[in-house]
């Protein structure tokens, strides 16, 4: 679908290292000093599902396709960013590019890990970062203001409500408050799309911290999750560097070592479902003997985009949808019990898909 998931924050606090254990890869050098990582990495990661090995039971299946998140390991940014320092425009842009941010924020103690400021302090790394983007963001109002004046001067009434909406846009923004905090109505959105702004992405705060902070927390991710409430953001503590051992293991050994640390499953399982929550995904699903197959959509499709996703020729000549609840069939056990207690409908082109729908589509061309 072309979605993704940006990974940003300063250098050195486990971005690389982070993206290396979500891809199981070594694509990107993680490397104790600023700047390692230059060009942005792409990776693309299946979104870890227990529905799909339930069905797969169910259905003694051929095989199993999970769906996936695309993520993109963006290079460090540093202070002074917006103004071209670092290799500040060059990580800017890529950053514009991604659909959603995961912030990594440093929240441990380590005299041999180098800390760009010289000291740990999540919060002042978070908005280093946002001031950054802020500024870039300004920039971007500024420009676009000088633009929508001249049209605003020869009476246009759209183009006056556009410069009012701007000015107060960059008001807000001067102020040190992000673009996502920015309160617009419905005839405002269309404003807020076209200046693709940095700042009105939506965040995760990914808190890296060592082993002892994962077990029992520590100050500092509390600091950050004192952060993102205000924002309305979500915090993931994990141990990034934990997480790349458990990704290097195999499925019998990582299971070993996961029960050891008292974990259920790796922390990142939970960063990549965040992450397709934070892009506004969903997923349906469908289930038979050669295939079950997990399919992503945006949140609120149709049917007909649903089956589109498959193929584009079922939704030029969809007819219905047939479809039931994941936990129905979980529950009942066989899609024939399902039709018995009247839980498999047949939707037609207003359905909204829901996450864990299971489909069967009908359609004509």
């Amino acid at each position: 679908m072309g979605i993704a998931c940006g990974i940003v924050g300063l250098p050195n606090v486990g971005k690389s290292t982070l993206f290396n254990a979500l891809t199981s890869s070594v694509q990107a050098e993680a490397a104790n000093y600023p700047f390692c990582t230059i060009d942005p990495n792409v990776g693309v990661v299946n979104v870890p599902d227990p529905r799909l090995e339930v069905l797969d039971a169910m259905y003694q299946t051929e095989r199993v396709v999970p769906t996936t998140i695309e993520f993109v390991d963006i290079a460090g940014l540093v202070k002074g960013a917006a103004s071209g320092e670092g290799l500040g425009n060059q990580f800017l842009s890529h950053i514009r590019e991604v659909d959603a941010i995961a912030h990594v924020v440093r929240c441990f103690e380590d005299e041999n890990v180098i800390h760009v400021s010289n000291h740990v302090n999540p919060v002042a790394d978070i908005e280093t970062i946002n001031t950054e983007l802020l500024l870039k963001d300004v920039e971007s109002v500024e420009k676009k203001i000088e633009t929508v004046q001249k049209k605003a001067r020869g009476q246009d009434k759209d183009a006056k409500e556009e410069l009012e909406f701007l000015l107060k846009l960059r008001d807000f923004m001067n102020e040190g408050k992000t673009a996502n905090l920015f309160p617009v109505d419905d005839a405002q959105k269309q404003f807020m799309r076209t200046l693709f702004l940095l700042t009105d992405k939506r965040v995760m705060f990914i808190a890296n911290t060592d082993e002892e902070g994962l077990k029992s927390g520590n100050k500092y991710i509390d600091h950050v999750k004192e952060y993102a409430a205000k924002q309305g953001s979500l915090v993931v503590p994990i141990c990034a560097k934990i997480e790349a051992e458990i990704s290097q293991l195999d499925t019998e050994d990582r299971d070993l070592f996961l029960q050891d640390m008292g974990m259920e499953e790796p922390g990142l399982h939970r960063v990549i479902r965040e992450a397709y929550n934070l892009l506004g995904l969903i997923t349906y699903i469908t289930a038979g003997k050669k295939e079950v197959r997990a399919w992503t959509v945006k949140r609120n499709s149709t049917a007909p985009q649903a089956a589109g996703v498959i193929h584009t020729d079922f939704e030029k000549g969809f007819i219905r949808a047939e479809v039931m609840k994941y936990d129905d069939l979980k529950r009942l056990g066989t899609e024939q019990a399902v039709k018995d207690a009247g839980l498999y409908k047949v939707e037609g082109k207003e359905y909204i898909v829901h996450d864990g729908d299971i489909m069967y589509f009908r359609f004509n061309v």
